[in-house]
């Protein structure tokens, strides 16, 4: 497990950008973010861009996604709270080990969720939408049943 969130926060801190240290001043307008294909621990078609600080070390990072239309990730939990603001879009949220999308409740543009680490849940995007997370790294993902990991297909 643990090897498998270094594996993802290292994916992420290459392929998303890189983030600022806390200590640095950080102010970005939208058309200054840097979109790259999100980690491979996430199915593909996701965009990332981190924000501030590093999701692979100890300390607060800001990350977005962009999830397209359709977009699924399955149920799974994470080591470390998980802190999301739905800034466009709309994210539907189950909270169970099923994936059952008619069991997830919409989360339009504004909406605001926060979990402690290990709560199984599973996400769905209605059209594109884009989330923010907000947390502490080193960041991760467990996916519930291994076999909707998509770093098994690799």
């Amino acid at each position: 497990m643990r090897y498998h969130v270094a594996i993802f926060a290292a994916a992420l801190a290459v392929s998303a950008g890189a983030g600022l240290s806390q200590d640095a001043h950080q102010v970005l307008a939208p058309d200054q973010m840097q979109w790259t294909s999100a980690p491979a621990s996430l199915p593909k078609g996701a965009e990332a861009v981190v924000l501030y600080g590093d999701p692979s070390k100890e300390g607060l990072f800001a990350l977005r996604l962009r999830l397209p239309a359709g977009y699924k990730i399955a149920p799974h939990t994470h080591p470390k709270p998980e802190v999301v603001t739905v800034i466009s879009g709309t994210l539907k949220l189950g909270m169970d080990e099923t994936g059952d999308e008619a069991k997830a409740q919409a989360m339009p543009a504004g909406s605001f969720f926060a979990f402690p680490p290990d709560t199984v849940h599973y996400v769905f995007a209605e059209g594109e939408t884009v989330v923010q997370l907000n947390s502490v790294g080193p960041w991760g993902i467990a996916y519930v049943n291994p076999k909707d990991d998509p770093r098994q297909s690799q």
